[in-house]
């Protein structure tokens, strides 16, 4: 109950009996088109003046409607044109829904989008051309559709475009089609002799390039297996990759962070210290130094716990950039967010810098819960936080909230079993029942996200020892507790 106060106060700007706004009879007859028959969303009332004014699934921003996120709820219909009344929507969330129909044609002019998801429906045919249009848009999921034809060359160049799952193809500009080799048609015609000739020398080729790849990473596993990490100008950089992960060296985090200089720290946790650094090119980044990193598994258990962060993407959590490691260091290295934490802007703000509006902080209570949301249930496994808090929430450009320090527990106690896993987090948002047990749970972390709610509405700390002055609660929610009696 005291949740839902919490996010009914968030979402509140006020409500009249007058019709409905364009943006709100655009939601209603979008939801119509879902085929919302089992009243799934029931609180969008028609008689509200603003969809601003609490509707849930809805994020708003100087009045209009910013944020629609509708994903996994179980439609059965297709996007209504109405949509597009929506002038100043930047993010459009309609996965695994069970949508079906061709790709809307409309949506091209909603030259806001930035994030577009309607992975998982039933969605066929091509990518309209009027997408095209959409210059502002960095992030967009088609995957597991029918869909066909060819990808328009314009969208390799967004930050994120996930197809797999569907029959598109990249184009004769590209050389190869996204598709599998199958639908691919031999535009000539070559004799048995002469593709046994060209199958026998592709196959001789790849034992060839296939045993020298062996070769050389034998090689540089005894280069790395013994090799010393110190602070000496000219030291080779290494220069691994984990997928799409760098594998920093040792000297290249060094140098970022000043030789961990205290002056570079930004922020302190129950898994370690924080450093801002700054890469050979120039790229601002946030280095993560874990502690009580040494286990049995060593190197190879924290690559396989590093590979499970690294696949968690969504737009509420934040994307692991690389990694470093060595006998007796593991780091972690993320993008710099440079408006930090929603901590420091509830309680840390330096002069000239301003604080979070009631607009801002139901977005970051939504996206937190989203991102939190995606741990618990689209991870595979899941992926238990274990340390959520507003230190933990960070604020991108556009003050969007992404949700970091995930799956860190387990980077740093794979050397325990289950049973009897540290406890980690922060005193204030630990649950009762994790402290006693040791057993951390989707609970645990949901009580996390609660005192966070807190948080958010007071602007206080979780733990606060100056209210003993005044009171015996030095706890936030026995804080409020008391208030609320």
């Amino acid at each position: 109950m005291l949740g839902l106060f919490i996010l009914t106060s968030l979402s509140s700007d006020g409500s009249s009996t007058s019709p409905p706004d364009v943006e709100g009879e655009a939601l209603h007859d979008l939801l119509m088109s879902l085929n919302d028959s089992n009243r799934k969303i029931a609180d969008w009332n028609y008689f509200e003046v603003s969809p601003c004014s609490g509707w849930s699934h809805v994020t708003c921003s100087n009045g209009h409607v910013t944020y629609l996120s509708l994903g996994w709820i179980g439609f059965s219909g297709t996007i209504s044109p109405a949509i597009s009344r929506l002038k100043f929507l930047n993010c459009l969330e309609l996965p695994d829904d069970n949508l079906s129909g061709a790709l809307p044609d409309f949506l091209g002019g909603m030259i806001y989008l930035q994030t577009l998801d309607l992975s998982h429906n039933k969605f066929h045919g091509h990518i309209p051309s009027s997408w095209a249009q959409l210059s502002n848009l960095k992030h967009l999921d088609l995957s597991s559709n029918n869909l066909s034809g060819t990808i328009p060359p314009h969208f390799f160049s967004i930050e994120t475009f996930n197809f797999t799952g569907t029959n598109l193809e990249c184009g004769a500009s590209f050389g190869t089609p996204c598709a599998s080799s199958s639908s691919v048609q031999v535009a000539t015609r070559k004799s048995k002799l002469e593709l046994a000739v060209i199958a026998a020398s592709c196959t001789f080729l790849l034992s060839l390039l296939g045993a020298a790849f062996i070769y050389w990473r034998r090689q540089l596993h005894n280069k790395l297996k013994n090799e010393v990490f110190v602070d000496v100008a000219g030291e080779d950089q290494c220069k691994i990759s984990l997928g799409q992960l760098k594998r920093f060296s040792w000297r290249e985090i060094q140098i970022a962070t000043n030789d961990f200089s205290e002056n570079n720290i930004i922020g302190r946790g129950g898994f370690g210290k924080v450093y801002r650094g700054k890469l050979a090119d120039n790229t601002d980044v946030a280095i993560k130094r874990l502690l009580d990193c040494q286990n049995p598994g060593g190197e190879a258990s924290f690559l396989r716990e590093v590979l499970l962060i690294s696949v968690a993407v969504h737009r509420n959590l934040l994307r692991l950039i690389g990694f470093c490691t060595t006998e007796t260091e593991r780091i972690l290295v993320y993008p710099f967010m440079k408006n930090l934490s929603v901590a420091h802007r509830l309680r840390d703000l330096k002069p000239g810098e301003e604080g979070l509006d009631w607009s801002t902080r139901k977005r970051v209570a939504f996206g937190a819960a989203h991102g939190l949301e995606y741990l618990h249930e689209h991870c595979n496994p899941k992926i238990i936080h274990r340390d959520v808090k507003a230190a933990n929430i960070l604020l991108d450009e556009n003050l969007e909230p992404v949700l970091g320090d995930f799956g860190l527990a387990r980077l740093v106690d794979t050397r325990l079993t289950h049973v009897t896993t540290q406890v980690r987090g922060t005193m204030g948002h630990i649950a009762p029942e994790y402290l006693s047990t040791g057993k951390s749970s989707e609970k645990t972390d949901v009580f996390g996200y609660g005192i966070t709610l807190l948080e958010l509405v007071t602007g206080q700390r979780a733990i606060d020892f100056s209210r003993l002055e005044d009171e015996e609660d030095v706890l936030l929610v026995d804080h409020v507790s008391c208030l609320s009696t």
